[in-house]
């Protein structure tokens, strides 16, 4: 895939920024892939602030693999209480005992592997990873898709294809050393989080408005 021209100064402006103001996530300060497992499935349709209350204490409760793998369902439901969509946990824990039975307790680093294992699809496996083992992965959620269409303005077509399109687009932008491709993933998320919202974007405060062909629109339509 072509790289659009001005891939270069966003990735520069973003990881500025983001290296100074990230949101210091709980999940952000390790690279155990079991734990980074944990959070993903906690993010799935659950809010971040949310999730950065309940995560603590599922680890307390179930600190490793085997911890989990060894659990007894009705204990794991009762860790889970709170965070709702309750089949995360039972996934949760049949990956637990897939992970400790069939790879020696050691959460793979292969996305393709990885998307093997109960309730984990392409974006899990992307994240887990990128964010567990610093893997060159772009991990595309809504949040990141929106940032990449706004930013970049591909072309896309309808459904599958133009997904497809942003996962390629996804990962042809990431930076090329594995942890400033770790950074660059946090980065995209925390601004589609805080600058790039659905409703109401920020652009005029955005920190890469300048690099980015729909900051740059809004702004010079509102001057």
């Amino acid at each position: 895939m072509r790289i659009p021209s001005n891939a270069l100064s966003l990735k520069r402006l973003i990881l500025r920024w983001f290296r100074h103001t990230g949101r210091p996530l709980p999940w952000r300060a390790t690279r155990d892939a079991y734990h980074v497992l944990v959070s993903e499935f906690m993010l799935q349709q659950t809010q971040v602030a949310r999730v950065a209350e309940y995560y603590p204490r599922f680890l307390k409760r179930y600190p490793t693999v085997h911890d989990l793998a060894n659990a007894a369902p009705g204990r794991v439901r009762e860790a889970w209480d709170g965070l709702g969509y309750y089949r995360r946990a039972e996934n949760l824990h049949r990956l637990a005992q897939v992970v400790v039975k069939h790879h020696q307790g050691r959460v793979p680093d292969r996305p393709e592997v990885l998307r093997t294992l109960p309730g984990v699809g392409p974006y899990t496996a992307a994240a887990v990873a990128t964010f567990a083992y610093e893997r060159r992965e772009a991990p595309v959620d809504t949040n990141v898709a929106r940032v990449l269409r706004r930013a970049f303005r591909p072309r896309l077509q309808a459904g599958a294809r133009g997904e497809r399109t942003l996962r390629e687009l996804a990962q042809a932008v990431l930076p090329r050393r594995s942890k400033a491709a770790w950074e660059f993933n946090q980065a995209l998320m925390d601004l589609g989080a805080i600058y790039c919202r659905a409703r109401n974007p920020r652009c005029p405060l955005c920190p890469v408005r300048p690099a980015c062909k729909t900051g740059e629109r809004s702004v010079r339509g509102k001057g």
